[in-house]
């Protein structure tokens, strides 16, 4: 090693470590802090982090989702190709919201900054948002083209040595529906940022300016080191899996090979479907993040997050295939289908692990975009057709662990909070009137899968307003593992009794409601063997109906919905008797 890789001891490396983290933690709550959007305010769908030179990532924030962290992390390298380190001042700060470059889809800006120390660049730091609208068609699945979702904006500066490129700011005002929302949010990221330089360099200069290198070097290394010996404790070989969910115009398959080695692990997407002709195709850097998610929640899962713990991870798709869509595919909504990743990849490890791997759960966010307003309902001037657009950030379950239940209304593998109702509710006319878990929703199994919920919602004057719909699990449910049932489907209505498909932006009538009922998980294990203790608690909650504790459980109940016990026994002896 170099001398100044020896300049620090061990415990002053760990010293550094946790200052690091410390000061990427208030890097993402001076964003969550200043943030003008709910999204990122109260749903945390942001991230934050600190890379080397080279634009390696050495940390990140907790706060945050798979798909910002690990995308941005190849993100920055494409700034750093446009505009190097030697071109870069004091004061400045980067941005792009370009789906190829970027995070994803063009609702999400990355601003990058770079920090100097006594005139030397020592650090970058990154952190992403996704904004509230970006103009075009705005936040949905109906776009046939990326030129439709919005405004695409290239790398390139948003502040040069301390000034706000006005012009840029101007552009984005003119074309969004919400430019106090939009540029409001790109001035916190600039902000956040901007802590995180401060508190950095005030960390380097209490160690030692030349802590950075070392530390760097030794992030990397160790935990790339961590994460090999990791992946060489699995069986080495080739592991397959194979998921199908609803798509837009036709289902969609998802198909993986994950190959163990003494390198690491490669996951190859062959086979999966081909592009589609509307907003849900994913461009390849958000399949890399979320995918290299999945394998990191079961492997090397105390090892943090950074470049070096990521490169034993790699990840291809086929060009042309809906998991690395090229220009111009319409990938707005890339998240429907890049988050059911993870599931599929846990679904490859299963067979290489067995038994330590979850159930599917109902993986993507069920965030609908309402809108309101002239023009988008069919309504004409006056009160009640005054413009809005929210969106809402909510979930089904999880599927169920091998050891435990899954959980309810969670975002995973986004990571995401729901959004409470009462904050839409100041942004919007409009009335949730209904937000409870649903009943019978969670995959039966030994352990059951999470509950999925159901919401109902109205424009508080009784007028039409729009929904665009970004949901899946509707035709093709989270199934179970190891013997658990698959998790309930999910559904959209009006109360009145009306369908509304998954995807694409649909009318509520004048004086309906919204009814969103959101997918279960899947269950783990033979339902049979699941103690009736558990389900008696089930009942009593209200996650189970007597009718599904008898048919799934083989538990029957009394009127007063407790558990029989005598006709208990007769069942699951009956039960076991089938089984045999």
């Amino acid at each position: 090693m170099s001398e100044i890789a020896t300049t620090l001891s061990a415990i002053d490396r760990q010293i550094g470590w946790h200052r690091l983290i410390a000061v990427v933690e208030e890097q993402a709550r001076t964003l969550m802090r200043t943030a003008f959007s709910t999204a990122v305010r109260e749903a945390g769908d942001l991230s934050a982090g600190v890379f080397d030179l080279e634009g390696r990532m050495l940390a990140q924030a907790v706060t945050g989702t798979p798909g910002h962290v690990n995308a941005m992390a190849a993100s920055v390298r494409f700034f750093l190709k446009k505009f190097p380190i030697e071109s870069m001042a004091e004061g400045d700060a980067y941005l792009t919201n370009d789906p190829w470059m970027g995070t994803g889809h063009l609702h999400d800006f990355t601003v990058l900054t770079p920090a100097f120390l006594d005139g030397r660049p020592v650090a970058l730091f990154a952190d992403t948002v996704h904004v509230v609208d970006i103009g075009g068609l705005g936040f949905g699945a109906d776009g046939r083209q990326v030129y439709e979702e919005g405004i695409n904006i290239p790398i390139m500066p948003l502040i040069r040595q301390g000034r706000m490129n006005d012009v840029l700011l101007e552009i984005l005002r003119a074309n969004v529906r919400e430019p106090q929302q939009v540029v409001g949010d790109l001035h916190s990221l600039a902000a956040a940022n901007g802590t995180g330089v401060q508190r950095l360099c005030a960390m380097l200069r209490e160690l030692d300016p030349r802590t950075l290198d070392e530390l760097a070097a030794h992030i990397i290394e160790s935990s790339r080191a961590a994460m090999l010996e990791e992946i060489r404790t699995l069986p080495f070989g080739s592991y397959e899996n194979a998921m199908r969910v609803d798509g837009y115009e036709r289902p969609v398959d998802l198909v993986a090979k994950l190959t163990i080695g003494e390198t690491g692990i490669d996951i190859d997407f062959s086979g999966t479907s081909p592009t589609s002709s509307y907003g849900i195709n994913v461009p390849l850097t958000y399949t890399q993040a979320y995918a290299s998610f999945g394998v990191r929640c079961l492997i090397g899962s105390s090892v943090p997050n950074n470049a070096g713990s990521l490169e034993p991870i790699r990840v291809s798709a086929p060009a042309g295939s809906i998991l690395n869509a090229g220009r111009p595919a319409a990938v707005s909504v890339r998240h429907v289908i890049g988050q059911m990743l993870p599931d599929v990849v846990l679904g490859c490890l299963a067979k290489a692990t067995g038994g330590q791997v979850p159930a599917e759960g109902s993986s993507s966010l069920w965030n609908p975009v309402l809108l309101g307003g002239p023009g988008l309902s069919g309504e004409g001037d006056g009160p009640a057709s005054a413009p809005f657009a929210v969106n809402l950030f909510h979930a089904g379950g999880t599927g169920a662990r091998p050891v435990k239940d899954g959980m309810s209304a969670t975002a995973f593998p986004s990571g995401v909070r729901n959004t409470p109702i009462e904050i839409n509710e100041t942004l919007a006319p409009l009335v949730v009137w209904k937000k409870e878990f649903l009943s019978d929703s969670g995959g039966p199994g030994r352990h059951r899968g999470g509950l999925g919920q159901v919401m109902e919602i109205a424009h508080r004057h009784g007028a039409a307003f729009t929904i665009s719909a970004l949901f899946d699990r509707i035709d093709h449910p989270a199934r179970g593992r190891e013997g658990g049932l698959p998790g309930a489907p999910g559904n959209l209505l009006l109360k009145s009794g009306q369908r509304l498909k998954g995807k694409g932006r649909q009318v509520v009538p004048p004086g309906e409601t919204l009814v969103m009922e959101m997918p279960g998980g899947g269950g783990y294990g033979d339902p049979s063997t699941r103690p009736a203790d558990a389900v008696a608690e089930d009942l009593i909650n209200g996650f189970v109906s007597p009718e599904c504790a008898a048919r799934d459980y083989a538990v029957a109940s009394t009127p007063e919905g407790k558990v029989d016990p005598a006709r208990t026994h007769a069942l699951r002896a009956k039960s076991t008797d089938n089984r045999d």
